[in-house]
């Protein structure tokens, strides 16, 4: 799910980048603070964070002692990407394995649909392996499925998201 959020954090810039001239000083708060969206990509909280829509204000800088660093508050709009339990996505898959296939949805790459999770589908072994149905409906690499979520689990350690997904559920599977 895509979601509008309204954060507050705190920008530092050099000394260095300090300009008598505002513009130039706003230039580098905003650069700045693209810079540091770019670097946190994802929280637990929010999902992966996509885009800085608008920048509502810019505080009064406050001076670190000892480092001449100067902090601003800022306070921005942005959307962010989270999955959610009993959402309804669509991804492509990108990875067959004997008990499973991996799917890509937006920014999350590591989502995981289990063969039992896939009601009547079949592996099929070859240098091209995947999934099929008695109905002849195949789950292959670059296929897109539209997949039910079941829970998602956020990786501190890589700022990233993993997923276990199912087609159990009305008008779940590949889309043609």
């Amino acid at each position: 799910m895509y979601l509008k959020s309204t954060l507050s954090w705190n920008v530092v810039i050099p000394a260095a980048n300090l300009d008598a001239k505002g513009l130039m000083l706003q230039k580098a708060i905003i650069t700045r603070l693209m810079d540091d969206f770019a670097a946190k990509k994802a929280s637990k909280d929010l999902g992966y964070f996509l885009a800085v829509t608008t920048v509502a204000s810019i505080g009064e800088g406050k001076v670190r002692q000892h480092l001449g660093d100067v902090l601003f508050p800022v306070d921005f709009s942005c959307i962010t990407f989270k999955m959610l339990a009993g959402e309804i996505l669509e991804g492509t898959v990108h990875k067959i394995l004997k008990h499973g296939v991996f799917l890509k949805s937006g920014p999350v790459d590591k989502i995981y649909l289990s063969h039992q999770k896939m009601g009547d589908y079949n592996y099929v072994a070859g240098e091209n392996p995947y999934f099929m149905n008695e109905k002849l409906s195949k789950i292959e690499k670059g296929v897109v499925v539209r997949y039910l979520v079941i829970g998602q689990k956020y990786m501190e350690a890589e700022k990233d998201f993993q997923a276990v997904v199912s087609l159990e559920g009305d008008y779940l599977g590949p889309i043609s």
